[in-house]
């Protein structure tokens, strides 16, 4: 014992106060580096694929130019860093943006009344000087149930809310109904996430309205099974003379219906989609082993502006655009540019009868055929119509498919979904939220407080336990020697 206690006083403690001295200095700095960088905070750097913990392009366009205050409070929330964390995000993205966390309500009985809080309850308050919308933890994400993932969608919460309580007016969008070949349960998805981006949005049957309502900021018309009847054409006639926004998500007519009201409302802008399927050879430009599923990249300005990358659409069993000759629609008013078109090797098909995938003698040529259009129709006292029109309805539906034992929406196919909320902003005027959207489904496992402990725990202890062990190591050797 006396031997063991000599060594101790001798050499342990004379040679290991320099090594406890380093182990302090090191905790000092660690702990002087997380409050230094909390403090002055300091964006975080996201490695992953899909970037879902940075703050997405999206989000930079809609909300980096903000000029009006804007509020977040964060109430009983504290033990959700991630929450914390991504809220302030926004106040690095603009300096109007402000982060207010709040963990004891008995300081705020304002905020108790005004919204019905007891001192233990939480919430997440999002205002400015106009208006405020309020958010809770249910609201940030939502759950795969077939494989039990949680998708996070605290962005894309956030984000829609600012923009909620900022904007002016929110656009009336009419979705057109009663003769439609896809009801509208198959636009569920697509209404949704127009709806996201602080749209209104609401049905329209004329028959029963009588006209397309004055608040019509843009009307959305899909693919037909019937024709509409004289009084409609004639209602949709008079809401393009008027100077209305249109956007067609037409068909192929593989039924072959006769639709001379609606055809007589579409030369208004000088354009037919006949029957017929148009079937891509080009395989950069198609699905691998689906040539109907047409790929084409989004070439007009308009819904690109504000995207550095390229857009691309994928159309399924489209049609043709077909425009009338340039003097007829020089007569008419109209010019049109190009979205959107197939390669030089597609065709077209109208005997579906065929089930081979390559071109016979009874197919046509459909190469560079146009598969969306910007067109303007100026009337006769200079009111000027737009019109965005794509030869297909299909690829904006929530209609399942399976790609390679994976199933997905038609809707979330590259980027379709991002193509008709683009064209709504642009028809509405609202060009500032022309973008290329983050994946809502991006998958993120959140901790809970016990969690996060742990993890903690793990990060300060394997490294003191590693130092302890190389401590012990050095000793024994050294008594060794």
């Amino acid at each position: 014992m006396k031997k063991i206690i000599e060594i101790i006083k001798k050499k342990w403690l004379k040679d290991t106060f320099l090594t406890i001295l380093l182990i302090a200095i090191i905790f000092a700095i660690y702990f002087g580096i997380n409050y230094g960088v909390e403090k002055l905070n300091l964006q975080d750097l996201d490695l992953t694929t899909d970037k879902v913990y940075s703050i997405s392009e999206s989000t930079k366009t809609k909300v980096g130019n903000l000029d009006k205050k804007v509020t977040i409070q964060i109430i009983n929330l504290g033990n959700y860093a991630y929450l914390l964390d991504y809220a302030n995000k926004y106040t690095q993205l603009n300096s109007n943006i402000t982060v207010e966390q709040i963990d004891d309500l008995t300081t705020r009985p304002d905020i108790q009344n005004a919204y019905g809080l007891s001192t233990t309850d939480s919430l997440i308050i999002i205002k400015s000087e106009e208006r405020e919308t309020t958010l809770s933890l249910y609201d940030l994400y939502t759950y795969d149930y077939s494989t039990g993932e949680q998708i996070d969608l605290t962005e894309e919460a956030i984000t829609n809310a600012i923009i909620g309580v900022t904007i002016e007016d929110k656009p009336k969008i009419y979705f057109l109904e009663g003769h439609n070949y896809y009801d509208s349960m198959y636009f569920e998805l697509i209404k949704q996430d127009i709806s996201a981006e602080s749209n209104e949005i609401a049905s329209l049957n004329i028959l029963t309205a009588g006209s397309v309502p004055e608040d019509c900021d843009c009307l959305v018309i899909t693919g037909l099974k019937e024709d509409i009847t004289e009084m409609e054409r004639d209602q949709l006639i008079s809401y393009s003379d008027r100077g209305g926004k249109i956007l067609l998500l037409d068909g192929s007519n593989v039924l072959d219906i006769e639709t001379p009201n609606f055809n007589e409302f579409l030369n208004l802008y000088g354009f037919s989609i006949p029957k017929g399927i148009v079937i891509e050879q080009n395989p950069d430009q198609m699905i691998y082993g689906a040539p109907e599923f047409v790929i084409a990249e989004i070439q007009n300005s308009r819904l690109t502006s504000n995207i550095n990358m390229s857009m691309n659409v994928c159309i399924v069993d489209g049609g043709k655009i077909e425009f009338k000759d340039d003097e007829t629609l020089e007569n008419l008013g109209v010019t049109y540019e190009t979205i959107a078109t197939t390669s030089d090797s597609a065709f077209l098909r109208t005997d579906f009868s065929i089930s081979s995938m390559s071109k016979t003698n009874l197919d046509s040529d459909a190469g560079n055929s146009i598969i969306g259009a910007f067109i303007t129709r100026t009337t006769e006292d200079l009111k000027q119509s737009q019109m965005i029109v794509y030869s297909n309805s299909t690829f904006a539906t929530n209609q399942e498919i399976n790609m390679n034992g994976s199933y997905g929406y038609i809707s979330r196919l590259f980027n379709n979904d991002d193509v008709v909320i683009n064209s709504i902003s642009y028809l509405t005027q609202r060009t500032d939220t022309i973008t290329i959207r983050k994946d809502t489904e991006s998958v993120t496992y959140m901790v809970n407080q016990t969690q996060h402990n742990i993890i903690v725990a793990i990060i300060f202890s394997v490294p003191a336990l590693i130092i302890i062990l190389g401590i012990i190591v050095w000793q024994v050797r050294r008594r060794k020697k």
